[in-house]
């Protein structure tokens, strides 16, 4: 199954990007009367005929209409340091993706070496993911922020909200983010994961005091965008079953 992505849909007719309408028409060679699926990145999936097979401009009639496609039962936001090689926050990215998140956040710690952030290229290689992992709502990717600030916007949010660090603290002790979520269930999920040099113990703090629970993802040390990966991973888990 081949999924497309329109952000001009309006009524029963919709129309694709260049970048989408040149894959559909010259790589897949599709022609006026075949039949498409396609996305609007909000959860709805629409099942189309093409009219009009250009490269520059593919547009389609709507079939019919699928509210909620392919949807999963929570919102799970990645609040996720970015590493110092871009690559790997990028696959970091794809993959959660696959597993069903919704928005990602590249927050800046103290320990962070990479320091700069551009979204652009991100916000493509989620959309390839969300197309291949046949999802048919977009995650949002939110511009970078620090560490501290991010606490401080979700303080209030009655959120299941999770920090994973690698240091043990006498005063927080660290729980299985598995029996965390089992035991705690809500549909609206964040998870903070720390750089290369983790969060600081004042970032750390500051999150327990703001309502976060501190967690761990096994007894292994996983690099920063394992971490993401796992804690994606173990929320699908948790709610898919």
């Amino acid at each position: 199954m081949e999924i497309f992505y329109s952000a001009d849909v309006n009524g029963n007719w919709l129309r694709l990007s260049a970048e989408e309408s040149q894959h559909c028409a010259k790589v897949l060679r599709k022609k006026v009367g075949d039949a498409i699926d396609v996305t609007d990145g909000e959860g709805t999936l629409y099942r189309c005929s093409i009219v009009n097979d250009s490269p520059k401009g593919v547009e389609a009639s709507i079939n019919e209409t699928v509210n909620n496609w392919n949807s999963h039962p929570y919102r799970l936001t990645l609040a996720v340091c970015p590493t110092k090689n871009n690559d790997r926050y990028e696959w970091f990215a794809e993959k959660a993706t696959e597993f069903g998140t919704d928005c990602f956040v590249p927050v800046i710690g103290e320990h962070s070496e990479r320091r700069v952030f551009k979204t652009d290229r991100l916000r493509k290689i989620i959309l390839s993911a969300t197309k291949q992992s046949l999802k048919a709502r977009l995650a949002e990717v939110l511009e970078p922020l620090s560490v501290k600030d991010f606490i401080r916007q979700t303080a209030a949010s009655d959120s299941l909200k999770m920090i994973a660090y690698c240091f043990e603290d006498e005063t927080a002790p660290r729980r299985s983010i598995k029996e965390v979520l089992a035991s705690g269930k809500k549909d609206d999920i964040i998870v903070l994961v720390g750089p290369e040099g983790d969060f600081s113990r004042e970032e750390a703090r500051l999150a327990i005091e703001s309502g976060y629970v501190p967690v761990h993802l096994g007894d292994s040390r996983l690099r920063t965008e394992t971490a993401g990966v796992a804690a994606a991973s173990a929320v699908y888990f948790e709610y898919m079953k």
